[in-house]
């Protein structure tokens, strides 16, 4: 027999698929992403798999297509962050241990706050060289430094404002005996500020917080139920956040637009917490997963 879903509130973690667009505002949001946040929110700690013919009518109503969800959700089984199970003639869609672990680190940056408060004006410097024949280990490490909120200063300096332990992503990659990491003030002439604005591209990230402000300002916008728009609201702010290093507000601009969407999409989460959840309820199949 099949049940309905009772959801609460969690969420996923951005990874890479196929692009998909907002009806509104042409914002690229990959399946993959949106897959990860309805798992996110719907499926982890609560011991259920989802049917396969549910989550394409979800990922429909956000704009992909059955191909393309099928292709996403086939890459998710082989990376190991999805697991099948099949009940008479209807397929179901779990998380596995990594896909768990996955959203949980998901959910542990989109809980915290976009810009830190209490800076002691301490900076973590990260140097490192790795061997041109490792050059995807290389590729990835980077991509772990940015996940951490670290910023390339020079060649093979990488900096952050918040005192990071990045000894796991070095350990997976075996890279600890090619990198040291030090603890440091900024001294004499050197200004934090500048080293913030050479390190990250806020304006970029700004303008990623503003369009946020100017699409979910009105949260009826772009013809959505209330489950997609949960997923989608959640998805994007997650793609922001991922690229957000969480500075200080002393090394921001004045008016920082991150403060700003925080506010928003904190305010969207609770309001579209229940309607989801009702929604989620009639939409959403579900077996025990054991």
């Amino acid at each position: 027999m099949v049940e309905r879903v009772h959801p609460d509130d969690r969420d996923g973690v951005p990874a890479v698929a196929h692009s998909a667009e907002s009806a509104d505002a042409g914002v690229v949001v990959r399946p993959e992403t949106l897959l990860l946040t309805l798992f996110g929110i719907h499926v982890l700690d609560h011991g259920i798999a989802l049917s396969t013919r549910s989550v394409l009518t979800v990922m429909a109503e956000l704009g992909v297509g059955e191909h393309a969800t099928r292709a996403t959700l086939s890459r998710m089984i082989r990376r190991e962050l999805l697991r099948t199970a099949r009940r008479g003639r209807q397929a179901f869609l779990g998380l596995t241990p990594h896909g768990e672990s996955v959203l949980r680190e998901g959910l542990r940056r989109l809980e915290g706050p976009v810009v830190d408060r209490d800076w002691d004006g301490r900076w973590t410097l990260l140097t490192f060289s790795v061997p041109e024949a490792r050059r995807a280990d290389r590729h990835a490490l980077r991509t772990r430094l940015e996940w951490l909120g670290f910023g390339p200063l020079r060649s093979g300096l990488w900096v952050s404002a918040s005192c990071q332990d990045v000894s796991p992503a070095l350990a997976e990659l075996d890279l600890l005996p090619h990198a040291e990491v030090f603890r440091a003030e900024a001294f004499m002439w050197t200004d934090p500020v500048r080293i913030a604005r050479e390190a990250w591209d806020l304006a970029v990230l700004a303008e990623g917080y503003g369009r946020f402000c100017e699409r979910w300002s009105e949260p009826a916008r772009g013809g959505l139920g209330e489950l997609a728009r949960q997923v989608r609201v959640e998805a994007e702010w997650l793609l922001l956040i991922r690229r957000d290093p969480r500075l200080p507000l002393a090394l921001l601009p004045e008016d920082w637009p991150g403060v700003a969407a925080e506010q928003l999409f904190r305010s969207l989460r609770w309001q579209l917490a229940r309607p989801a959840q009702q929604q989620a309820a009639e939409l959403l199949e579900f077996i025990v997963d054991e």
